[in-house]
């Protein structure tokens, strides 16, 4: 369901929702950018248009405006979390499905992400990802069925 809060981020929804359900009731919010804390550092293993490493909740936002601007998910699944030191580390991999924007191509990732809770909030984020899947989908030049 998209959320009234935050309604221009409608796109990433599905993966949203993914995560706040794989940390139930280790973390305070009802919505992602509720779950993070202001100073969170986001970290990717990746070079695929994003800074490596966002710091702040703002910062973050912000790249998912883009994100959303870019790629429209219809759903995000095939969770399995492990959670890890009391609930402090939580370890969630899963799986996104959507559409380019620009090209109508098809987008199928697959992630596996480190989290650090502190004070019922992420502070910390490390994301991995199949950025072959990324690269395929990104460079696609025709919408593909």
């Amino acid at each position: 369901m998209p959320s009234k809060k935050y309604p221009d981020y409608e796109g990433a929804e599905p993966y949203f929702a993914l995560v706040r359900s794989a940390l139930g009731d280790l973390v305070d919010g009802e919505h992602f950018f509720d779950i993070v804390a202001d100073d969170i550092v986001y970290e990717v293993r990746y070079d695929l248009g994003w800074p490596r490493v966002i710091r702040g909740r703002t910062d973050l936002m912000a790249q998912f405006r883009g994100y959303v601007g870019s790629i429209k998910l219809s759903s995000a699944d095939n969770l399995i979390a492990n959670k890890a030191d009391n609930g402090r580390v939580v370890a969630i991999e899963y799986e996104v499905h959507g559409t380019i924007l620009m090209t109508g191509a098809k987008y199928e990732n697959r992630f596996c992400s480190i989290l650090k809770l502190e004070h019922r909030k992420i502070t910390h984020w490390r994301d991995y990802m199949d950025s072959h899947a990324a690269w395929s989908a990104l460079t696609a030049s025709a919408k593909l069925s």
